[in-house]
């Protein structure tokens, strides 16, 4: 089965541009377009893409609202957000993370970054490029006294949460601390449980946040 994705974006021509990208991909099916945080909520309820693309800055109810609606603490079983924007260090992002999307991406990423954050999403994976990542969760986070995991986390944990949080792909991890996939993918897992995490994101805040990463 296709991916299936909603593009919510207030200019036509950005919707046009995602749409021409994504219906090049033989595994990628476009099921719909809004215009506005109001019609992406109804629509991403209504059709339950396999990834919603949300710009941050639109008229009506915002991407951020609109995000927490469709993927918020309190959403019983959320969609995958992509937040999308034009501004690489809005503090907008962070809140958008923080309300449940699952990854960003800047409009001018490029066709191969879209398709790979579609894909990462559709998968419960959150694409943040690393450059991107360092610095968003660098000037907007700073290190508090948190409360630790009721469970603590491992050394070998310790090195995959510092590894996630600078933006490595489970590859990378796997070539940094010479393991196999399926081990990465296990610490990975157990420290989302740990954490409470729903995915690499919020791990990667809880690093930032910690004072884990510098």
């Amino acid at each position: 089965m296709p991916t299936r994705v909603l593009i919510a974006d207030d200019q036509a021509m950005v919707r046009a541009g995602f749409r021409l990208i994504l219906e090049g991909e033989p595994d990628i099916e476009v099921v719909g377009e809004a215009a506005d945080g109001d019609q992406a909520v109804r629509l991403a309820r209504e059709l339950r893409p396999d990834v919603t693309l949300m710009d941050i800055r639109m008229p009506g109810v915002d991407g951020l609202r609109a995000t927490e609606l469709l993927a918020g603490p309190d959403v019983p079983d959320p969609l995958h957000v992509v937040m999308v924007t034009t501004f690489g260090l809005d503090e907008n992002v962070h809140a958008a993370l923080r309300a449940g999307a699952c990854g960003f991406l800047l409009k001018d990423a490029g066709p191969n970054l879209l398709v790979e954050a579609v894909h990462a999403a559709a998968h419960g994976e959150a694409l943040v490029s690393p450059a991107i990542t360092t610095r968003l969760l660098a000037h907007f986070t700073r290190a508090t006294s948190r409360p630790a995991p009721e469970t603590p986390l491992t050394p070998r944990e310790l090195d995959v949460v510092k590894a996630v949080a600078r933006g490595a792909t489970n590859d990378e991890i796997c070539r940094s601390l010479v393991v196999s996939l399926p081990t990465v993918k296990t610490h990975i897992g157990a420290v989302k449980r740990k954490l409470g995490a729903r995915n690499r994101t919020e791990i990667a805040i809880w690093a930032w946040e910690s004072g884990l990463v510098h």
